[in-house]
């Protein structure tokens, strides 16, 4: 299986182009990847904004098509990715290894600030998943954020000189199909895990309702998070239904 990389200026998002492609006659091959210096309209979960600077930072996106994956069990596509980034980044960056972490669902980490995200959107086709397109933009070269997102940070930031974004683009591609390819689930699972945000003793949590201090013990199939309380309770909770307290 090989990839083709398009490189363009600028966009609205490297996904909604990745989209737009699949919409027209000639179909992307998988592992089909687009990369943009900017985006003018780039998102996160659930719709949130991505600042990026200009030529600062690393914004692509990839295409699959993970027919092998059920429906049920999608939330192994996240995990996978996470976990190669997770991996490139120890790599490019050696002596910030022990701080790099995955916060639920798929934010990356590096120590309580947020380095990267990962928007994952599947086109269903019956019982099947027909396409996957991952998006991922990673904080390489940006020096200041001007948004209002709490915690941003950078790998220039983190070790005081620049990078160059193709070595690290090249790293996380090689990464992502190996272990696509593998498809080794219960390894990947369990990578997912051991990289995870607070996922040892535990912290603070809030909902709409309330604050409450829990320890994680599951990551589901489906991506649901089991948190036990305090108290002993546990409580399940779907992406956005709750929230860390950093």
């Amino acid at each position: 299986m090989s990839q083709q990389i398009l490189h363009i200026a600028e966009t609205e998002s490297t996904n909604m182009l990745m989209k737009q492609m699949l919409r027209n006659s000639t179909t992307p091959t998988e592992f089909f990847i687009i990369t943009a210096d900017f985006q003018n309209d780039g998102k996160g979960q659930i719709g949130n904004k991505w600042e990026s600077e200009k030529d600062k930072n690393l914004l692509f996106s990839m295409l699959l098509y993970p027919k092998h994956i059920p429906i049920a069990e999608q939330f192994i596509i996240s995990q996978l990715v996470s976990v190669s980034i997770i991996e490139s980044l120890k790599e490019l960056c050696k002596e910030e290894t022990e701080n790099f972490f995955v916060k639920w669902p798929n934010d990356i980490y590096w120590k309580d600030k947020k380095l990267g995200g990962i928007l994952i959107e599947n086109v269903l086709r019956g019982a099947n998943i027909h396409t996957t397109t991952i998006g991922i933009g990673i904080n390489i070269n940006q020096e200041v954020f001007i948004s209002d997102a709490p915690n941003p940070v950078s790998l220039s930031q983190i070790a005081g000189r620049t990078y160059d974004k193709r070595v690290l683009l090249d790293s996380i591609i090689a990464n992502i199909k190996q272990y696509y390819i593998e498809n080794n689930q219960t390894y990947i699972r369990n990578k997912y895990m051991e990289t995870l945000y607070r996922n040892t003793g535990f912290h603070l949590y809030r909902t709409d309702d309330e604050e409450f201090s829990a320890k994680i013990i599951n990551i589901a199939l489906d991506g649901k998070l089991s948190l036990e309380t305090s108290s002993g309770q546990i409580r399940d909770f779907y992406f956005k239904e709750v929230e860390f307290i950093i």
